[in-house]
């Protein structure tokens, strides 16, 4: 009897996880036509309805995902920035040597920069947003501390011995990071010229030490 009754109900939930999946798989289809539609026209000048019209959607389907525009938003730089710091760790995971840590690490960032330009842009604009809107801060901070976390893992893999310096060493970089994106046109001649760059900085900066040391 319970089997008979359990059978139903694994149906069911079987079912629900189906339509969640598959929910999931449309949400991800619209962010990456979203972050394709911001990337053009810029965050400040996107409204829903060019969004739904880029996606090939009606208004009222695309409200169906995601109630506004605030929701879409922190959903598809979400989505970008977990791809983003996953390939950064995989980039020091596959390495034991300082020096190729370095390398592989300058290399990804410098891809990055070339080929996600307008996505990081779009970041840094949601950062800003966050300062004056409430609704951007929590996935703001979310994302803003896994970057801290894999950027200070990363730089200890890389050489740097004094853990304290972590935090500092984030802030050093991303600032290095936003001033190469604000100077470069995405140009694949600028690649290796990203990588140069990108690592001076990060060889400086996991060599900081304590001025009591």
């Amino acid at each position: 009897m319970n089997q008979q009754l359990s059978d139903p109900e694994t149906r069911l939930e079987e079912r629900a996880r189906r339509k969640a999946a598959k929910r999931e798989s449309k949400k991800t289809e619209i962010a990456v036509s979203t972050l394709d539609a911001l990337k053009r026209i810029g965050y400040a000048n996107t409204t829903m309805r060019d969004i739904a019209a880029h996606s090939g959607m009606s208004l009222g389907s695309l409200t169906y995902y995601f109630t506004d525009k605030a929701e879409l938003i922190t959903y598809c730089v979400r989505l970008y920035k977990s791809e983003f710091i996953g390939r950064i760790e995989d980039a020091v995971r596959i390495h034991h040597d300082t020096g190729k840590v370095l390398d592989s690490l300058a290399e990804e960032l410098a891809r990055s920069i070339t080929d996600d330009l307008s996505t990081h842009r779009l970041w840094y604009d949601i950062r800003s947003q966050a300062m004056f809107d409430p609704a951007f801060r929590p996935v703001v901070a979310e994302i803003e501390d896994k970057l801290k976390e894999t950027v200070g893992i990363a730089l200890q893999a890389a050489g740097m011995q004094d853990e304290y310096f972590s935090q500092l060493g984030y802030a050093m970089l991303d600032g290095v990071f936003r001033l190469l994106l604000q100077n470069t046109s995405g140009d694949e001649q600028q690649h290796e010229q990203l990588v140069r760059q990108l690592r001076s900085a990060l060889t400086g900066i996991v060599q900081m030490k304590s001025s009591s040391s």
